[in-house]
């Protein structure tokens, strides 16, 4: 086929509104949109925090053919508002207290419709996506007292950015060259961590070929922190038996209790023993950012790599995580893999290198950074501290709470954002059946743990839009089903 044969009149396709909508419609939807999902927001606090999925909204989802013709625009919205909008998991409600989860903001909503607009593709191109990136890095370091120069990349969460710091560590230490002769015939590595340690950890241990018996699990004391003398001895007595120790995973804020390990101690340990030193800071590392709660966090600055949600304690919408990498170059050393296709050049969009493909997995990669940014800039890290204080305030005020209740026990102590606690005298099952049914009754959505083998409700504050009443509420309405939890099991014996 040549230039002659190609019709001067046909018309060309596009995706863009033309012959079944125009701009001017697409436009007043969008606005729209933007009033009906802040009325939304705006409202959650009149409408339950959860709500099981009807049945016939199940089958209609379930029986949905694939479209191969569109509806338009306005239709599918419409299917959004009331088959989608109304059953979401809840985060956004101010009494979602659930897993650790970020409720997001009002300007996070518009950044993502921003990034959307933009839609750059944020692979480390010379481009204003890229500069925005490398700035909320350079602010994230600063924040967490880490030093300039400090390497970084904004990843889907905590699991992600955890095994980006692990692989760092694993290729500084393993004592071979980890990427080229990968891991046979050589000792088998060692990672340490605690008994409290996230399932990331597993996940990643398994992913990158290590395997559950690499991985040497220490115990904790009774406020839940690894023992520091422990991890020694276990470090010694494998160095005696042939393995080679790597690296040492922390927790800043663990997911049961929010308890921090000694983070001093075990820098000084792996600064002794030559030992990559990273910190799973997943929620509790945003503490580092009050002078308050600081103190708690000693030693996360001395950490070698750092990994954190800010969708989580930094309220901004999912999905956002960051790594930190003390070292530049050996960040880069654990990552970067040559390719004709993206091949450096002197002047135009690929000038300098695609820089983030050299840090990870990924090279399509969508623009996470100007969430951060706008709600950076926006909102102001104090005002946003202001709100990680307010929550740690909250958690004591529900601790003091269920001390004061004569039907309630604390299950752990409360040292940041996190309140566990049970209905006493009840069985687990029965603790279990009072979270279920405060959970479908729409007033809160707290989430359960089983701490020294004993089943507990677990209430994670990580809410900007909580107040106090919220909590009084809580109290009211799980002493309300924990009585009729009782009296049901004593009717039946």
């Amino acid at each position: 086929m040549n230039g002659d044969d190609v019709r001067s009149d046909a018309i060309e396709k596009t995706l863009d509104p033309g012959s079944d909508g125009d701009w001017a419609s697409l436009r007043a939807l969008g606005h729209r949109m933007v009033d009906e999902i802040f009325d939304h927001l705006q409202g959650r606090r009149n409408e339950p925090v959860w709500q099981p999925i009807p049945e016939e909204i199940r089958k209609l989802i379930a029986a949905d053919p694939i479209p191969r013709e569109g509806e338009g625009a306005a239709a599918s919205y419409e299917r959004f508002v009331t088959q989608i909008l109304p059953f979401g998991i809840g985060n956004t409600h101010p009494r979602f207290w659930g897993w650790v989860m970020g409720t997001g903001t009002a300007e996070g909503v518009l950044a993502e419709m921003l990034a959307a607009g933009m839609n750059p593709n944020v692979g480390g191109f010379d481009d204003s996506a890229t500069m925005v990136e490398e700035q909320v890095i350079r602010w994230m370091a600063e924040l967490m007292g880490m030093p300039s120069g400090t390497s970084g990349l904004l990843m889907s969460g905590g699991t992600m950015a955890n095994l980006i710091g692990l692989a760092v560590g694993r290729y500084a230490k393993a004592g071979f060259d980890v990427r080229a002769e990968g891991l046979q015939g050589g000792p088998l590595l060692r990672v340490y961590c605690s008994t409290e340690a996230h399932s990331w950890l597993k996940k990643a241990m398994d992913l990158m070929g290590m395997g559950r018996v690499a991985l040497c699990v220490i115990g904790v004391d009774d406020h839940y922190r690894l023992q520091v003398g422990e991890l020694r001895e276990a470090i010694t007595s494998d160095r005696a038996a042939g393995y080679r120790p790597v690296c040492v995973v922390a927790t800043a804020g663990t997911v049961n209790t929010g308890a921090t390990d000694d983070l001093s101690a075990i820098a000084d340990l792996c600064a002794t023993e030559d030992l990559w030193f990273h910190v799973d800071g997943a929620f509790g590392a945003a503490a580092y950012w009050s002078e308050k709660l600081r103190t708690q966090m000693r030693g996360l600055e001395r950490a070698d790599s750092l990994a954190f949600d800010l969708h989580k304690w930094g309220y901004m919408p999912y999905d956002i995580g960051c790594v930190l990498v003390r070292d530049a170059e050996m960040h880069e050393a654990a990552f970067a893999t040559g390719a004709s296709y993206l091949t450096a050049m002197e002047r135009g969009p690929a000038a300098g290198g695609i820089r983030f493909a050299d840090r990870g997995i990924e090279l399509s990669r969508g623009f996470r950074a100007l969430k951060a940014w706008m709600s950076l800039k926006a909102l102001g890290v104090n005002a946003i501290t202001a709100v990680i204080e307010q929550n740690v305030e909250q958690a004591q005020y529900l601790a003091s709470l269920v001390d004061a209740s004569s039907e309630l026990e604390l299950a752990a102590e409360t040292p940041l954002n996190i309140v566990c606690f049970r209905y006493a005298g009840a069985s687990d099952a029965q603790n279990k059946e009072v979270l279920m049914r405060l959970q479908e009754s729409g007033a809160a959505v707290p989430s359960g743990t089983v701490l020294r083998g004993r089943f507990a409700i677990r209430v994670a504050i990580s809410n900007h839009r909580s107040r106090r009443e919220d909590f009084d509420l809580l109290v009211q309405t799980v002493e309300q089903i924990g009585r009729e939890v009782i009296a049901e099991a004593s009717s039946r014996r």
